[in-house]
């Protein structure tokens, strides 16, 4: 009797030992063997603390899903979003950020290389560039007249700035170059008294020298004489003017074929 009333769920599957014995031996054995199944459905029965377990573990695995899908959303905002103290958004790449830096300094240094030197300025460029002497003495325009040679190193060092010059006014100014090399300017070379080179002779619109800037000297000197016979001005500001120079001695002395030729 204390058996049975410590197993309460199994206590219909008990009969009374009379009734038993009326029953045929077949339905005894089949009960009998019947048993553990029941007993083993009970127990899952007696276990399970929810009556349909499938529902209750879909609901818990959907709100896992979305706290999950809300940490990563967080996540991806804090990413994303700048930072307080930074004040400005940050570009993702900084190797992109790098290159743009680089080719923007090697852009500025290759302008002010430019700028500053002229490359690619040379004398040949001026002397292509150059009016005939004798069309500048009779076009009515005020004429600057540079003795050079190929060989003079000042002559090479100032071409850049002759050149800025020259592009500034030369719808105003004739701009000649006379090659100390040629024999054709024999005679130019002693009316000017050309000693050394580069020489620039600055004439008015007659033909007539208002004064001369001879070597190495800096661009205002050029500048502001052009300017002068630009404006028609009865003098200009440096008539004499002397720095350091080439020897005219020094010149190779050749014929040039071409009569036309100022070079």
């Amino acid at each position: 009797m204390a058996r049975l009333c410590s197993n309460p769920v199994g206590l219909h599957r008990f009969r009374p030992f009379s009734q038993a014995l009326h029953q045929p031996s077949q339905l005894i054995k089949t009960s009998h063997q019947s048993q553990p199944k029941t007993r083993l459905f009970l127990s899952i029965i007696a276990c399970q603390t929810s009556p349909n377990p499938s529902e209750t573990e879909k609901e818990k695995v959907v709100i896992d899903n979305e706290n999950e899908k809300d940490l990563v959303s967080n996540s991806t905002d804090q990413s994303t979003s700048p930072s307080p103290d930074s004040g400005f958004i940050q570009f993702p790449n900084r190797e992109f950020n790098k290159r743009i830096a680089l080719f923007s300094t090697l852009g500025a240094v290759g302008f002010f290389i430019f700028t500053r030197l002229h490359l690619g300025v040379s004398l040949k460029d001026l002397s292509a560039a150059a009016l005939p002497y004798e069309e500048a003495l009779g076009n009515g325009k005020p004429t600057v007249v540079e003795f050079y040679a190929d060989w003079c190193e000042v002559c090479r060092e100032l071409a850049p700035d002759v050149y800025k010059v020259e592009q500034q006014y030369k719808n105003r100014v004739n701009f000649v170059m006379l090659n100390v090399d040629n024999t054709r300017w024999e005679q130019e070379l002693d009316e000017f008294g050309v000693e050394g080179i580069p020489h620039f002779a600055f004439l008015d619109r007659e033909g007539n020298e208002e004064g001369n800037v001879v070597g190495r000297l800096p661009r205002k000197y050029l500048l502001e004489n052009v300017d002068a016979l630009a404006r028609g001005e009865a003098s200009i500001p440096h008539a004499r003017v002397v720095g350091q120079y080439t020897s005219a001695e020094n010149r190779k002395v050749h014929q040039i074929v071409d009569p036309r030729s100022h070079g």
